[in-house]
């Protein structure tokens, strides 16, 4: 469970040596960097829901928002971003408490976040966007389409789940996840936050939404009908294959995609064939 990839992430800092790509030469089983971020069109503090979100747009026409998983940030959708940018207005932002971004003592819920990032379009005077979510941002597209649907276009959730019982569990001894990515936000984290010295904090609060969220019925699920592609790659170490299945067949006329040869970080292992799909849904 979520829970338990939080409580690991203490001891990450020891795991930062047990790397994957030095034991696999498959890809789902290493993390490429990302390509620095092109230059902005705009970036800036937002003032929302009682925290300062940092955000970042770039190009110009239909707008895309992309929505990073847990403890990650935004500059995660760089081969993305370099792609969109060319035809479409991205915005990218790191949610409250990662990267840039403040933090309040309020408790962490996918509604209080996705709220962020409705404020977020608010202040940037963008009425409706195609949404791609990642993990917790895939959570936060499917929160978003089922409470406020006449903001989205399109949705491409990735690697999200519904209910807690769609992680799984062995995710907590899996090297690549709890090794290489976990270590490499910590650094981030320090690198960016305005509370660097607070990753430890930040996981704990974070932990207590991870715990018991999401818990949707599978009603509020079926309920969607935002144009939706349910995304997975085909190693992914965190949702359960059946859970992907579920939710795909849940929501009406949505398209169950699967990435080969692609793990949870599905963006950087595979980052022209997550593009290419991203554009069939928001494009075709």
């Amino acid at each position: 469970m979520r829970q338990t990839i939080a409580a690991l992430a203490f001891a990450v800092t020891g795991l930062a040596g047990l790397t994957a790509a030095a034991q696999a030469e498959d890809r789902w089983m290493t993390i490429p960097k990302p390509p620095a971020m092109p230059e902005a069109a705009s970036t800036g503090m937002a003032p929302v829901n009682g925290i300062q979100m940092y955000y970042a747009t770039y190009g110009a026409g239909d707008p895309v928002l992309l929505i990073h998983g847990g403890l990650g940030n935004a500059d995660i959708w760089a081969n993305q971003v370099i792609d969109l940018m060319q035809d479409h207005l991205v915005i990218v932002a790191d949610s409250r408490g990662h990267g840039r971004s403040t933090r309040t003592e309020d408790p962490y819920g996918y509604g209080l976040m996705a709220a962020d990032y409705l404020a977020l379009l608010d202040y940037l005077k963008v009425d409706k966007v195609d949404l791609v979510g990642w993990s917790d941002g895939g959570i936060i597209g499917l929160e978003i389409a089922m409470n406020h649907p006449e903001r989205l276009d399109h949705l491409f959730a990735h690697a999200a789940n519904i209910t807690t019982d769609g992680v799984d569990p062995t995710v907590a001894d899996d090297p690549v996840f709890m090794g290489t990515y976990v270590s490499w936000m910590a650094e981030d984290y320090a690198r960016l936050s305005p509370t660097p010295d607070q990753f430890d904090a930040f996981v704990t609060q974070i932990s207590g939404m991870w715990a018991s969220e999401p818990n949707w019925a599978d009603g509020q699920v079926a309920a969607i009908l935002v144009p939706t592609a349910v995304v997975v790659g085909d190693h992914d170490e965190a949702i359960l294959p059946a859970h992907t299945d579920k939710i795909a067949a849940l929501i009406p006329g949505a398209t169950r995609v699967i990435l080969p040869k692609a793990s949870h970080f599905a963006m950087l292992q595979a980052p022209e064939e997550y593009t290419a799909a991203i554009r069939a849904l928001i494009d075709g």
